[in-house]
This record gives structure tokens, C-alpha cells and sequence, in this order.
């Protein structure tokens, strides 16, 4: 789930480490109709599994806070909707030049933060231009090419020195967020945005609290409270659920629906994300330098059983997702074949190959039990490195020690990974980094789109890396709740439309 280039390792600790199980493609989530009335007083628990370490959406890492703090608690002038479109938040709308050099946003009048203050014009232009200027900041990398950004009544303007394609796309996120200038608030353990909802409690170890936020500037959240429930085992979280305190249990194991949907009470409902469970290979030395020894490694990878193994997901072939922009089905390029596998392997001499996989010790045992038999069937010896997560931060993602690692990477759009040769990938293509910049240029989506699909076809056929599967959203859902969204929850979780009734 690591985040994006540049940013801490911690980000692959968004929201649903467990969440190794996925839909289907092209699934549409569905769930029950509540028969009661809604409640507007009620309080909603939601199970999620990993606690973040503070709230500092500022320069903390970790999708864990993205997945809670945005859209809820922070906004920006842009919003991303679960299906992956831009709409407005604090932004009534926007206008584009034809050129692509300049971006106009009219802000919305009558906003507020939780503290009661104004939403200004300028908190607007101050809050990009530290996040522009401050690299302590996460995201701030992503505003580095606007030039100026100004406001004028209550229209802000952002100039760029070139096209950028995700500017948009990153002003949904963390680069996006509107603070309040000159706030006092301790964003270790404190918040003030504009969102629906408010942050109540934080019961560290247990919990974190938000109420409803009666002065929002938009439809009032459908209930008074939502509780997030850290619970990382799925077993403990299941019996927690049929005990009644839970409502919705997120990161869920598809293999237990029966147990979840005895009573009645709970649905199991799969939506689609852009979760990539992806196998990397350090490509600087030894045998993982040879492409053919890296191709003999996908081809001998049955990427349907891990859908098989985990209840449910699709198969993934290459870098983006089908929620993604650039998607292409990519399974000519490393068709299951352990024949073809074996051949390249002795075509590079590689007949006993003896390889260390390095794995953080929350993924399920199926992982890698799925590889070591597998990779057995072409010779290969592979040798599973279980470790805690600050010991692989430090060794693979940091100092890239290590042969085989594998990941869940959760966040949306995040190609550029591949462009970057300092990443812990440690793939370096030129064509690839010259595609990917072609396309952040172009004032096309369809263009730019292209010019990505180009792209990851290219690291594909460099066998740059095996994609696993594409996981998603296992959700189990109360069948008294409403509104809970399904898709993509393990990167971002908006509540504003969640609701509760008695029936």
C-alpha cells in the first residue's frame, strides 16, 4: 500500500492489510435495503485494522490516515468519488485553459471549519503554497509545477509552467487539503477541516470518535457518530461483529462469508479497488538483473490461484488496475507457462536458482505458500523472510536489501512509481520515464491515458515486476446500514451518505 514516490514505506499500512481478498472485475457492490427509518441520532462502528501512529495529515505517512481523515475531516477544492471521478468539494466549480496552464476554482462562500472560523480565499492560497513549499509536507512534490496561485474575490487561480494531466487528480488528495492559516491545532492528536464530520475521541490503542458536524456546508452526515474499531485480527473482528459491536467489519476475509451471513445480520459485499499485490524484483545484481530470469519467474506464477486461494479477486498482468487510467489486459506478456519458464531459466543458466523472499509478517501464509510451490515447480528454491514491518521499511523499501519482496500497494494512479529509478523497484527504463512524462504533458485525458497504457506494457515486457492479482473491497456490511460505501474503501472511506436504522 506504499503511497507514492518519495513518500515513507508506512503508507502500505493504509487502511485493510488484511484486505487480500477482492471482487471480481466490473463487480457492482450491492447490499440489502434497511426496511427501518434511518436514524440520525445513531452511532455507526466500523471495523478497520490499522491504527495510525498520529493524525498529522501534514507529514505523517500512511494511508491509514487518508483513509479516514480525508473527505470526513479535510477537504480540498476537488474530491474523488469511490469510482475514481473528480467532482467539487470546497470548489463549486472549475474552469481549464485550452493550454493547460492555468486552472480557475470559484470557492464556495459560507464554509466553515470545526473550530467555527471562515474558510478564506487566502487559507486557500496559503495552504497550497506551503504545501508547494514545504517538502516536510506529503504531496508537496506534487504542486512543484505551479507557478503561482492566487485569489481574486472568491476565485483562486493556479498557473502552471507546464501541462500536468494529475494536477487535478492530486488536488483530491493530501495535496489538496485546505488548513486554516495560522491554526493552532496539534495535528498529532487534534484536527480542524471542513468535512462532515468532527474529531470527537481518540482512544489510542482502541479507537478514534467522529460526531457529526451540524455546521457542515453541505447535506449533514446521516448519523451522529461513527466509531473506528482497531481490530487487526479477522477473527477477533468477526466474532466482534456477531456479538453485535460492530456495524461494518472493512478488510474482511472472503473465505468467511458463510460465517459472517449466518445470522442474517450481515451481508459480504466485494467491490472493486486499485489494490495491486505486487511481487518485486530487485533487478541491480545477480540473477534478478536477467530479464529472462525474471520473465521465467512470471511465467511460472498461476496468478489464478491466488484468486482461488482467497476467496475472490481478478488477475493482474501489469501496473494499473482496471479503475486506473491506462488499463490494458496484460496477460500475453507472461502467460501462465512453467514449460517456458524452465526454458528461459536454462537459457540463462539459472537452472538452481536458489531465491529469498522478504514479506511483512501481516500477510496471510497463502502469499507465499502459493510461491514456493509454484516456483518450486521450475527449480527454483525460494526461501520465505517473514519480517515485522520496520524491519522491511528499513530493508527493502529503504536500503532495497533484498532479492524477492511482495506488497499490497493500494493507492490510485501511482504509475510514476515505475518512473522513478530510485524506488525501491529499482527499475530503470528511460522509454518508460519519457511515456510517463509525455503523458503528465497532455491535455488529453484519452492522450495521456494512451500514453500510460503504452508505458506499462513496456515495464510488463521488462518483467519489471509480477502482479499477483488485483484485489479489492471485502466488506461485511450490517444489513441495517446504509450508504457504506464498496469500492476502493481500502484507500479512501467517505461516510457522509452512511446511515443506521432499527430494521
Amino acid at each position: 500500500m506504499l503511497r507514492r514516490t518519495g513518500l515513507s514505506a508506512t503508507a502500505l499500512l493504509a487502511a485493510g492489510v488484511l484486505a487480500l481478498t477482492a471482487c471480481s472485475g466490473g463487480t457492482e457492490p450491492s447490499t440489502s435495503i434497511p426496511t427501518g427509518e434511518p436514524d440520525p441520532d445513531a452511532s455507526v462502528a466500523i471495523r478497520l485494522v490499522l491504527e495510525p501512529s498520529n493524525l498529522d495529515i501534514r507529514q505523517t505517512a500512511g494511508a491509514a490516515l487518508d483513509q479516514i481523515l480525508v473527505d470526513n475531516i479535510y477537504q480540498g477544492l476537488v474530491a474523488r468519488t469511490p469510482e475514481q471521478d473528480i467532482v467539487p468539494a470546497l470548489a463549486s466549480d472549475w474552469n481549464v485553459s485550452p493550454d493547460g496552464l492555468t486552472y480557475t476554482f470559484t470557492l464556495r462562500e459560507g464554509v466553515t471549519f470545526h473550530d467555527g472560523q471562515a474558510l478564506t480565499p487566502q487559507d486557500v492560497v496559503w495552504s497550497l503554497t506551503t504545501r508547494k513549499n514545504t517538502p516536510e509536507w506529503r504531496d508537496s512534490a506534487r504542486l512543484a509545477n505551479v507557478t503561482t496561485i492566487a485569489a481574486e474575490g472568491q476565485d483562486i487561480t493556479l498557473t502552471l509552467a507546464e501541462p500536468d494531466s494529475s494536477l487535478l487528480w492530486n488536488l483530491t488528495g493530501r495535496a489538496g487539503i485546505i488548513l486554516k492559516e495560522g491554526d493552532t491545532v496539534d495535528y498529532q492528536t487534534g484536527a480542524n477541516g471542513t468535512g462532515p464530520f468532527v474529531l470527537d475521541d481518540w482512544r489510542e490503542g482502541d479507537s478514534i470518535v467522529f460526531a457529526r458536524n451540524d455546521a457542515y456546508w453541505g447535506e449533514p452526515a446521516g448519523v451522529a457518530e461513527v466509531v473506528f474499531d482497531y481490530i487487526p485480527d479477522n477473527q477477533a473482528a468477526l466474532n466482534a461483529a456477531l456479538a453485535g459491536e460492530i456495524d461494518v467489519v472493512t478488510g474482511f476475509d472472503a473465505t468467511l462469508k458463510e460465517q459472517i451471513e449466518e445470522t442474517g445480520d450481515f451481508a459480504l459485499v466485494l467491490g472493486q479497488s486499485t489494490d495491486k499485490g505486487t511481487l518485486a524484483f530487485n533487478q541491480t545484481s545477480g540473477p534478478l538483473a536477467d530479464q529472462r530470469v525474471r520473465q521465467a519467474i512470471r511465467q511460472s506464477i498461476d496468478h489464478d490461484s491466488f484468486v482461488e486461494a482467497l476467496g475472490a479477486g481478478q488477475t493482474l498482468y501489469g501496473p494499473i488496475p482496471e479503475l486506473d487510467p491506462g488499463h490494458e489486459n496484460l496477460e500475453d506478456v507472461a502467460p501462465y507457462d512453467p514449460e517456458a519458464a524452465r526454458a528461459l531459466l536454462e537459457e540463462a543458466g539459472e537452472e538452481d536458482l536458489e531465491l529469498t523472499l522478504t514479506i511483512p509478517n501481516f500477510y496471510p501464509t497463502t502469499i507465499p505458500q502459493v510461491l514456493v510451490s509454484d516456483l518450486n515447480e521450475v527449480g527454483i528454491t525460494l526461501e520465505v523472510e517473514s519480517v515485522d514491518f520496520p524491519t522491511w521499511l528499513n530493508d527493502v523499501y529503504m536500503n532495497q536489501d533484498y532479492e524477492l519482496s511482495f506488497v499490497l500497494h493500494t493507492e490510485a494512479r501511482d504509475f510514476e512509481n515505475w518512473a522513478n529509478p530510485d524506488y525501491y523497484f529499482t527499475y530503470d527504463n528511460p522509454e518508460v520515464q519519457e511515456l510517463y512524462a509525455d503523458s503528465l504533458a497532455a491535455t488529453d485525458e484519452s492522450e495521456a491515458a494512451d500514453l500510460l497504457a503504452e508505458a506499462a506494457r513496456l515495464v510488463s515486457e521488462d518483467a519489471a515486476a509480477d502482479w499477483l492479482y488485483n484485489g479489492a473491497s471485502v466488506v461485511a456490511v450490517g444489513t441495517n446500514i446504509s450508504g457504506m460505501p464498496a469500492i476502493n474503501v481500502n484507500e479512501r472511506l467517505n461516510l457522509a451518505e452512511i446511515a443506521k436504522s432499527d430494521g
